[in-house]
C-alpha cells in the first residue's frame, strides 16, 4: 500500500466538494431571482420606514468580549478530548496542559486589569 493509494480518497473527496459548491454556486446564480429595487437597500424595522440613518456605532469593548469569549470557548474545545483520555496519557501531558490553562489565565488575569471586562 503506497502513499497514493492512502490520500486517492481524500483527493477524490475534494475535487467532488469543489464539484458540488461550483454546481450549487452557478445553479444560485442562474435560478435566484435577481432584481434590483431601492427597497432592498432598506433596513427592516417591523413593515415601518425607518426613520433617521440606519448607521449603528458599536463600542470596542462588545468585540473584546466576544473575542474574550470565543477563546474560552476554544480552550474548552482543546480540553474536553484531554479530559476524556487523561489516563491515556503520561504526566507530562498533564504538565503541558497546565501551562496552556495557565497562559489563558495570564491572558484573562491582562484584560481584567486592564479594565476589558467592565462594562460601561
Amino acid at each position: 500500500m503506497s502513499i497514493y493509494d492512502s490520500w486517492s480518497a481524500v483527493m477524490m473527496a475534494v475535487i467532488a466538494g469543489f464539484i458540488l459548491i461550483g454546481t450549487a454556486l452557478m445553479a444560485t446564480r442562474l435560478l435566484a431571482p435577481f432584481a434590483r429595487e431601492r427597497a432592498k437597500g432598506v433596513s427592516y424595522e417591523c413593515g415601518m420606514l425607518p426613520i433617521g440613518r440606519n448607521w449603528a456605532q458599536v463600542h470596542v469593548r462588545y468585540y473584546l468580549i466576544a473575542i474574550l469569549f470565543l477563546l474560552f470557548d476554544v480552550e474548552t474545545v482543546f480540553l474536553f478530548p484531554w479530559v476524556v483520555q487523561m489516563r491515556v496519557y503520561d504526566y507530562w501531558v498533564f504538565y503541558e496542559v497546565l501551562t496552556f490553562v495557565g497562559v489563558l489565565g495570564l491572558g484573562l488575569a491582562y484584560a481584567w486589569r486592564r479594565g476589558v471586562l467592565e462594562w460601561k
